[in-house]
């Protein structure tokens, strides 16, 4: 198996329909040779009868059905656990291939095979292009992302240093870290590694999977000649900074926060 397709869904039925139709209609022919390629999707327990139409519009499709909501780490590691490919492509339901996604990016792998992890460059519905690499955290970059310190200059400095402003997001380059909506990992890296921490229910689980392929030697890398559509919501930047305890992702997202610099011992840089 040349690459393994991972979408873990949670309550987003028509989204992950959407994704599914696009890799279906993506171009998986390189140098004449057609890629074999599996698809695997979770449910994290949404209770929106997923399995029941993959099983009647593909069933070509593995389905696993979790018991519960696992979260993003836990529940794309139940899909990963699965997979049988050389590649690993890690994508969210919200995500919409472009054609040539695969080919390219499983070019790219063999013919670059120190590099662990790459990544697309992701695009809003209109085109315009999404921070999808990033630089380490400082120790208070969240706060100031959902603050209104954000609009102070010295916040300001450190957001556009954390979204790589000063990039012009066309240039294929090793990056500290990716997002994790769309990934495409090298499974023997991957192993290597190990797959997402489980302690993060959701946010910093990709953060902190590129911290360890950097330590272990494995590059990650932007990897914009190919492009992928994200209708990203940022679900934990929808509520008022002061209301952050009611919004369930917010309040996932401080708790990610702090127990990744507990376990990388405050050194976000």
């Amino acid at each position: 198996m040349d690459i393994s397709i991972v979408i873990l869904n949670y309550k987003s039925k028509g989204h992950t329909l959407n994704c599914i139709k696009s890799v279906k209609e993506a171009d998986f022919v390189l140098d004449g040779k057609k890629l074999k390629y599996e698809i695997i999707v979770v449910d994290n327990n949404s209770g929106d009868s997923i399995g029941e139409i993959l099983n009647w519009q593909y069933p070509d499709i593995k389905f696993i059905q979790n018991e519960k909501n696992l979260g993003m780490g836990a529940g794309n590691n139940v899909g990963i656990k699965k997979a049988k490919g050389k590649y690993i492509a890690v994508i969210n339901p919200d995500i919409i291939m472009f054609k040539d996604v695969f080919a390219k990016m499983y070019e790219y792998m063999e013919n670059n095979k120190k590099v662990g992890i790459i990544g697309p460059q992701q695009l809003s519905p209109d085109k315009s292009i999404q921070y999808s690499c990033y630089r380490w955290h400082n120790l208070l970059s969240p706060v100031y992302r959902r603050t209104p310190l954000s609009k102070l200059n010295f916040a300001k400095k450190d957001i556009d240093r954390l979204l790589m402003k000063d990039f012009n997001h066309k240039e294929t380059r090793a990056v500290d870290w990716l997002l994790g909506s769309f990934s495409f990992c090298r499974a023997e890296a991957l192993n290597q590694v190990g797959f997402f921490d489980e302690r993060f229910f959701m946010y910093f689980e990709d953060t902190d999977l590129c911290r360890r392929f950097w330590r272990k030697r494995w590059p990650v890398v932007y990897f914009p000649k190919v492009k992928a559509i994200h209708n990203h919501a940022r679900e934990s930047a929808q509520t008022a900074w002061y209301k952050c305890f009611i919004n369930p992702a917010t309040r996932h997202h401080i708790k990610s926060w702090i127990k990744y610099i507990i376990k990388w011992k405050f050194k976000v840089k």
